[in-house]
């Protein structure tokens, strides 16, 4: 069974998506691609079960958007799971890697994958397909890529949120 519960941030509804050991989804409301990775599964309202349930990576991933929202780095990471193609688990895996403040470029990230000898050629445009469905925001860093001027590029829960995030962390970014 599928879980769903609203975090209520800074920026406004959260939604995560767990199941009884991973987090599986944390998604702006109204995001694009919201809930891609879990299309077709039945999620239940985790609040429905009125206190009878608890759920620690639930606790744990609150706790980590706790400390996150209030400008500091969690030190911790939350149990979750990718659910993805290769290709994407392989540019997520990479935005991980991402130290907290620090940014990095599409081009980048393509670069990385073509070192890794997985990949023969890769365009920052695949790179920023892959970026822009990454089902676990925030977390998993994707706020974190801009463009190769350092400026900001597309972020699947809205630039404003991108922006904000990048303020939290106390990035310097071009405009």
């Amino acid at each position: 069974m599928l879980y769903k519960k609203i975090y209520n941030s800074p920026l406004g509804k959260i939604y995560l998506i767990f199941d009884e050991e991973f987090l599986l989804g944390l998604y702006f409301e109204n995001q694009k691609y919201f809930g891609d990775a879990i299309k077709g599964e039945e999620t239940e309202n985790f609040d429905s079960k009125n206190g009878e349930l608890s759920n620690k990576n639930l606790e744990v991933t609150e706790k980590w958007l706790d400390i996150y929202f209030s400008g500091e780095e969690p030190k911790f990471m939350p149990c979750i799971k990718l659910i993805g193609t290769e290709f994407r688990r392989d540019v997520w895996k990479i935005l991980l890697e991402i130290p907290y403040g620090e940014t990095t470029t599409y081009k980048a990230i393509s670069e990385k994958l073509i070192e890794s000898g997985k990949y023969k050629r890769m365009s920052a445009q695949g790179v920023g397909g892959a970026v822009g469905h990454n089902p676990i925001s925030i977390i998993v860093p994707c706020h974190r890529v801009v463009g190769v001027d350092g400026s900001l590029t597309g972020y699947a829960g809205g630039l404003a949120n991108k922006k904000r995030l990048l303020q939290n962390e106390v990035v310097k970014f071009n405009k």
